[in-house]
């Protein structure tokens, strides 16, 4: 779902950059303690499989793309501020190297899919959490990849009522909400279903290998991983 350079006006893109500078630097507040040498492998393994997934797109009427996006799995291992430095770094590599997205609309990209979908995805597993685990895990990444389609199709079909000359022909993006919204959230029905079964797999695996680790107890007595809580994820000691 990248949005592409030409697609959003200034009057979009200028206050976004603004917005996302704001939650880079609050993502980036204490950095330093959450990575440490056993965290930095596996984020970076997992960012390097996000990455290589979002280059596998396919072209949705309407003017994006549809691809799986891995943010949720960083943000179920990783918490919300590391996943979403993470995938912003994703999207700044895409788009320079592979023409995925671009710098213009790097920031509504990132907020989106980045932080909108991390922050999305643990809200949702938090809540579902105490019911079914793997329900959890799956339904956050399924609500992660929706939310972030509705985001980019809200900033991408409000263009023409932005930007247009004085007969009302847009200047950038050219269709409305009417079109946008349900030419990306239809086909991102199932690509969500893809999204929540490759964290589900990428879920259990990394408790096989005890990535996962519980640190807090909630009202009824359920644990609560370390990663739903928004923090690195550390080895047992």
């Amino acid at each position: 779902m990248h949005i592409p350079d030409g697609f959003l006006s200034p009057q979009t893109f200028l206050p976004a950059y603004a917005l996302a500078g704001g939650c880079w630097l609050w993502a980036t507040r204490g950095l330093r303690e959450q990575l440490d040498e056993r965290v930095v492998p596996k984020l970076a393994a997992m960012t390097a499989l996000a990455y290589g997934l979002g280059l596998i797109t396919l072209p949705i009427p309407g003017g994006t793309s549809g691809h799986v996006l891995g943010v949720a799995m960083l943000a179920l291992l990783f918490g919300v501020r590391l996943s979403f430095l993470a995938y912003s770094l994703v999207l700044l590599l895409q788009s320079l190297f592979f023409g995925a997205g671009g710098v213009t609309a790097l920031p509504v990209n990132a907020v989106a899919m980045g932080l909108l979908g991390a922050a999305s995805a643990v809200g949702v597993f938090r809540l579902l959490l105490p019911f079914n685990e793997s329900f959890a895990v799956a339904a956050a990444a399924w609500c992660s990849v929706m939310l972030s389609a509705l985001m980019v199709g809200a900033v991408l079909g409000v263009q023409p009522l932005i930007a247009h000359q004085a007969d009302g022909t847009p200047l950038f993006f050219p269709f409305g909400l009417s079109v946008v919204l349900p030419a990306l959230l239809i086909p991102h029905v199932l690509v969500g279903l893809g999204e929540a079964l490759l964290t589900l797999m990428v879920w259990r695996f990394a408790r096989r290998r005890r990535w996962v680790v519980s640190i807090a107890t909630g009202s009824e007595g359920r644990q609560v991983p370390r990663a739903a809580a928004g923090l690195a994820v550390k080895d047992p000691a």
